[in-house]
């Protein structure tokens, strides 16, 4: 008797804290639904099966119109879900207890270190691996999760680890009850497994990014250098395992027929969500969101998974082939939004005397936490510049200075200038000598090296940029704003506000004119004209 009580107690103990960790993620109520939901009435556990069901991703076929999709990936969706049971969920004899099942919850989703959750994602992703058939380079010291890991990743390793988070982030937000099996659209995130090559292997001068087939390349990543990259450049990538794993179970419900978890999304018009003409496009949308946290990250996840809203072009504030070019088209779009934005524009450099053959085409994009406003200074608090094609990369701000943006128009007044003040739109840097900067008619930017800029990280914004200044031709320009619908109504108020008081300011009093004679302006026009009148009149 006095064994089993020990048992009993101890088992008590074990439910508590189990119990109490899943609560601090604000979690149990949910996680008691959904176990109550999948449990066997008899056994009081999951079976394992139908556990394993509920994590499988039942894609038809993953489709990318611009990379090449290996052969493996397939079979590496199909094995997650079984990966994740092996390493997270133990079974007993009559499958998966209450205690196992919080447990296996905590494993995945409770608060973490972001090294040790990137610990986890890598694990899942080489048992997975090896799960599909395909050799991993991978070795993990031990069980625990702070573990060292050795080995090295290929770059179709890094791809198919980036889709493979860009597979459940799919789910996880798209998916909902469907016995039917759809295709799952993969976005062109070549820059970003570019990114990770130059920063992680050592490849030198033979790699040409400007057309580089990946699957073409055997360079080896080492998995150190592949840490520390993911953590400063995309830290949200393991937050992806945890938020799949919490949408799974939260999504999961038992029906008398049998068993269909939230694991099959719905994809309609999947071609036009996964490749679009914008240059945010899903795929760089989606990457630009993982280096970042917060609401803005879930604003611009928005254009990558446009099913949660009702059209991604609400967000789209300006685009200069849609809406013109120059800074006064670009205001009158832009005026009054208050939230964060995103601007991204494209630009071609290059040898003029060497014709056409040698021009290269690049992106670059800025992130502001506030709306722009007219001003002859930089202002702004937080930001973050990005090289977004054709490598990826991200610069924060340094904490140095506070030169986030300048944005100036032409002054309204006449008044003379003896130094009149730059117009247009500028970046980091200082006056004058701006990091980036972008004309007033937005047809040419000036990209200055990051010696002169003590706002923003050091690092190229294109590939082969050089010390001197490069003036490019911009081919488009983009605004998007993140602030959410508040934002956006708010400057819909404005632009109504500024609409009428326009309105009424073209509008003519006729009383005016009715009282004409009795008018000051008549008077001072009669005095102009004649200033002796009222002196004849007086003698």
């Amino acid at each position: 008797m006095g064994a089993s009580t020990s048992t009993e107690q101890k088992v008590s103990i074990e439910q508590r804290e189990a119990e109490a960790l899943a609560a601090s993620t604000g979690a149990l109520s949910m996680l008691q639904k959904s176990f109550y939901s999948l449990a066997d009435p008899d056994s009081n556990a999951i079976p394992l099966n139908s556990l394993q069901q509920c994590f499988s991703l039942t894609y038809k076929n993953p489709v990318c119109e611009a990379l090449t999709v290996p052969d493996s990936f397939p079979m590496l969706l199909d094995h997650l879900g079984s990966s994740i049971l092996d390493l997270f969920f133990i079974s007993e004899k009559g499958g998966v207890s209450w205690v196992e099942f919080v447990r296996g919850y905590n494993k995945c989703c409770v608060r973490m270190s972001a090294s040790v959750s990137l610990n986890i994602l890598l694990r899942v992703f080489a048992v997975t691996l090896q799960k599909a058939g395909s050799p991993s380079n991978l070795e993990f010291e031990s069980d625990d999760v702070e573990c060292k890991i050795t080995g090295s990743l290929k770059p179709v390793d890094v791809l198919m680890l980036l889709w493979m988070c860009w597979a459940i982030s799919w789910n996880s937000r798209t998916s909902k009850i469907s016995k039917e099996k759809t295709d799952l659209p993969l976005p062109d995130i070549n820059q970003i497994v570019l990114s990770a090559i130059v920063s992680c292997a050592d490849v030198g001068s033979g790699l040409n990014v400007w057309d580089c087939q990946l699957s073409g390349l055997e360079v080896e990543l080492p998995v150190g250098k592949f840490l520390s990259w993911v953590l400063r450049t995309v830290p949200s990538v393991p937050d992806c395992f945890s938020q799949f794993v919490y949408a799974i179970l939260k999504n999961c419900v038992s029906h008398k027929d049998g068993l269909e978890c939230s694991t099959s999304s719905v994809v309609e018009n999947s071609s036009t969500m996964a490749y679009s003409s914008h240059l945010l496009s899903s795929g760089m949308a989606w990457v630009i969101s993982l280096t970042l946290r917060g609401t803005i990250s879930e604003e611009i996840s928005k254009v990558c998974f446009p099913s949660e809203t009702d059209g991604i072009d609400k967000n789209l504030l300006y685009r200069s082939s849609l809406h013109g070019r120059g800074l006064n088209r670009f205001w009158s779009n832009i005026e009054g939004y208050q939230g964060p934005l995103l601007m991204l524009f494209s630009a071609t450099s290059g040898d003029a005397s060497d014709g056409r053959a040698n021009e290269r085409k690049w992106t670059v994009g800025a992130l502001t936490n506030r709306g722009f406003e007219n001003k002859d200074l930089f202002y702004g608090s937080s930001g973050n510049l990005y090289a977004i094609s054709p490598v990826f990369h991200v610069y924060p701000p340094t904490g140095k200075e506070k030169n986030f943006v300048y944005s100036h128009l032409h002054p309204t007044g006449r008044a003379y200038q003896p130094k009149p003040k730059p117009v247009g739109i500028g970046f980091g840097g200082s006056m004058g000598n701006e990091r980036i900067f972008i004309d007033e008619d937005f047809s040419k930017v000036t990209i200055r090296h990051h010696a002169a800029d003590k706002t923003y990280q050091p690092g190229s914004l294109f590939p082969d940029q050089g010390f001197l200044p490069v003036e490019a031709l911009i081919s488009e320009v983009e605004v998007w704003g993140l602030g959410g619908r508040s934002a956006k109504d708010l400057q819909d108020s404005y632009k109504k506000r500024e609409q009428l008081f326009t309105d009424q300011r073209r509008k003519v009093d006729l009383k005016t004119f009715a009282n004409w004679e009795d008018s000051p302006e008549k008077m001072m026009m009669d005095m102009v004209s004649d200033p002796n009148a009222v002196g004849r009149e007086d003698r």
